[in-house]
């Protein structure tokens, strides 16, 4: 049976006050809560700082994924992104519906739909990469560049095998 001293956090050596900050206890030292805190933090400035062109960070990647990958499917930027068919189906269908992209049927397989860019989707992807450099400058800059790349490197260490999903038609 667990009792309540065995539940006490390690850092919890006297009694919580009313409105002072919370103690995070044995939180402090779990990697996944870490991670969790910085992505609402980038979260919350990502969203505010799109706020006038009302892109989402999805949407974000996924024209950047089709200006790099011109012609590209939907079902090769979900699998890159791991997001399933249906969320990618839904958002392709937001994006196309603001004119930022169009499908194509692809010469080669009927049923593969080809991703392109639209005049629109060029315009509103260089004003949201200039929003975007901004944004990411504000959470950058808190490191040098030699910290800043082994975060990254370490950062892709933690998902380096997830890898994406075999290719299927769309």
């Amino acid at each position: 049976m667990t009792r309540h001293n065995d539940l006490k956090p390690a850092n919890d050596d006297d009694v919580f006050e009313v409105g002072a900050p919370l103690r995070t206890g044995r939180l402090d030292e779990i990697l996944g809560f870490h991670l969790r805190m910085a992505n609402v933090a980038i979260y919350q400035d990502y969203t505010a700082a799109m706020g006038d062109i009302g892109l989402t960070q999805k949407q974000f990647a996924v024209l950047e994924l089709i200006a790099a990958n011109p012609k590209v499917s939907q079902i090769d930027i979900a699998n890159q992104l791991s997001m399933d068919r249906a969320t990618m189906m839904a958002l392709v269908n937001r994006l196309e519906g603001r004119n930022l992209l169009e499908r194509q049927p692809s010469p080669v397989d009927r049923r593969r739909q080809e991703l392109l860019l639209t005049g629109d989707g060029i315009e509103i992807l260089k004003q949201a990469r200039h929003i975007q450099e901004q944004h990411e400058l504000r959470f950058t800059s808190r490191f040098t560049a030699e910290e800043l790349e082994e975060f990254i490197n370490g950062l892709k260490r933690i998902y380096a095998d997830i890898t994406p999903r075999t290719q299927q038609t769309d």
